[in-house]
């Protein structure tokens, strides 16, 4: 089980997202509010606290929402997750494991810096299955399949 760091959102595609404390997933659209969600496999992005941690240690400042993921998480190996796997992301929300990682067509600043970055190898992609509330340190864990 794991637990969430942050909750990001931003009003536009392209910017390093904020930290917004607590918001709504809605089924089939992601968190409301959000830039990138909508009606597509990738409606909501996660990626590991412990991604962020190896940009960290290659002298880079940055943190939750600046590779603009959702939802920042701890002690939960998102990458091996496989396509499929459903999640329980807080109290009420259930969500699907639609895509590992991502094609990065423009090298964004990050990569420019650091010679690399972490979203396209280790960030992933839910769908939302069913709504609710996400709030920072709320658990994430993986429901096990029937």
């Amino acid at each position: 089980m794991g637990k969430i760091i942050a909750v990001c959102t931003s009003e536009k595609k392209g910017m390093r997202k904020k930290n917004v404390g607590s918001a709504e997933l809605k089924v089939n659209h992601g968190i409301v509010g959000d830039a990138h969600a909508g009606d597509w496999h990738r409606q909501v992005s996660l990626l590991a606290m412990e991604s962020i941690e190896k940009m960290r240690q290659k002298g880079l400042n940055v943190g939750p929402g600046d590779f603009a993921e959702n939802l920042t998480t701890e002690g939960i190996d998102l990458v091996s997750l496989p396509v499929g796997t459903i999640l329980q992301i807080g109290p009420e929300a259930i969500a699907e494991v639609t895509q590992i990682g991502k094609e990065c067509h423009t090298r964004c600043a990050i990569y420019y810096q650091a010679g690399d970055c972490v979203m396209p190898k280790e960030g992933i992609f839910v769908a939302i299955v069913k709504g609710g509330t996400v709030s920072v340190g709320d658990t994430i864990e993986v429901i096990p399949s029937v």
